[in-house]
């Protein structure tokens, strides 16, 4: 596993579909020579808001530094499995000699690489890994140290508040083999933690609105019994949140993942406890490389095996309001203050020394 000295947040939603959403244009010139050519960039969803702000325009600046003649093609699937497969298929009908790959379905895209490999098209499988038919190559941050990670820091923080009750557990798509990983390390912290696990939720498509809807239920269920939400990411964090703020409750500590525009606001106000900061920036640029060196031939560089896949695996950082002003906005970050320190959430800049 890497450690990183570098971080990146994430942001705005993606589009990109075959259909429903625009297709971003194809970048640079033609596909002639073997370290030149097409190389798609297949997204998942809309729900996690990163994929048009960080991810996509990143890969194709990097892609550009390495290879003038390459030509990038952008599309997000909005969580439609079978519209992320005819995305793969167009993208192979227009020559593309790699495909990286964030699945909607972790199961249904080992067809997806099926097809490549049989034609002869790498796929590198990105953010979300791929079980059942191993990838040429994955680039990911360590997921189930991230579950590890928010869950252990919330379990500290009740702790030393001394907070009495249970926890809710709201997991991302239960067709996202990442989410598995991030549901597994939630579990490594919690389960001995000493505060009893009162209800977890497998998020369908990590839909904020579907994690509002049953923390709703569950503080109907848990009156006053709820110590803490551990939320696999911000935007279930944020329907986590939307919830007891809907039921005229005290919201309690919330964690997330993404560090997210709005989940920093949420920290920097205190609605909600912690989030990742993911190094997105070096992730995204690391999958640009590793799908040029397969377009010229060569073998990337592995750090770890996932899946029976050779994999870099890079290592995120909770982010508190004691470490958000050095992570968030420090030499590496890319959110500016001015951006996040908005008139509503200007006092609570100014009490966190971020100006």
């Amino acid at each position: 596993m890497r450690r990183l000295a570098g971080f990146a947040l994430v942001g705005i939603v993606a589009a990109g579909a075959l259909t429903g959403c625009a297709e971003e244009p194809d970048e640079g010139g033609s596909d002639s020579g073997g370290g030149t050519g097409k190389v798609a960039f297949l997204m998942p969803d809309l729900a996690s808001t990163r994929y048009e702000q960080y991810d996509a325009p990143l890969f194709k600046k990097r892609m550009r530094e390495l290879c003038d003649d390459c030509k990038v093609i952008y599309q997000n699937a909005d969580s439609d499995a079978s519209l992320q497969q005819q995305q793969a298929n167009s993208a192979l009908a227009q020559g593309a000699k790699v495909l990286v790959l964030d699945p909607v379905d972790s199961d249904s895209a080992a067809t997806i690489v099926q097809t490549a490999q049989s034609q002869g098209v790498k796929v590198v499988a990105y953010d979300r890994p791929i079980p059942k038919k191993p990838a040429d190559f994955y680039v990911s941050f360590d997921n189930e140290a991230i579950g590890e990670s928010i869950g252990q820091s919330l379990v500290d923080h009740l702790k030393k508040t001394k907070a009495k009750g249970g926890l809710l557990q709201v997991n991302g798509s239960p067709t996202d083999a990442a989410a598995g990983l991030i549901k597994k390390g939630i579990h490594n912290a919690v389960d001995d933690s000493g505060f009893k696990l009162l209800a977890e939720y497998d998020t369908p498509d990590w839909s904020p609105e579907k994690a509002q809807q049953w923390v709703s239920g569950q503080i109907a269920q848990y009156p006053k019994r709820i110590a803490g939400v551990v939320a696999a990411n911000d935007g279930t964090g944020g329907g986590a949140i939307a919830a007891f703020k809907g039921a005229e409750v005290e919201v309690p500590p919330v964690t997330g993942n993404d560090a997210e525009l709005a989940a920093v606001q949420r920290v920097i106000a205190g609605d909600q406890y912690n989030t990742i900061s993911k190094p997105i920036k070096t992730v995204a640029e690391a999958a640009a490389e590793v799908a040029h060196q397969l377009m010229e031939g060569k073998k990337p560089k592995a750090d770890a095996k996932l899946f029976d896949t050779p994999s870099q695996l890079y290592e995120p950082t909770v982010v508190t309001q004691d470490n958000l002003k050095k992570v968030v906005f420090g030499a590496d970050g890319v959110l500016e203050p001015k951006k996040v320190c908005t008139r509503a959430y200007a006092d609570a800049c100014r009490d966190l020394d971020i100006t």
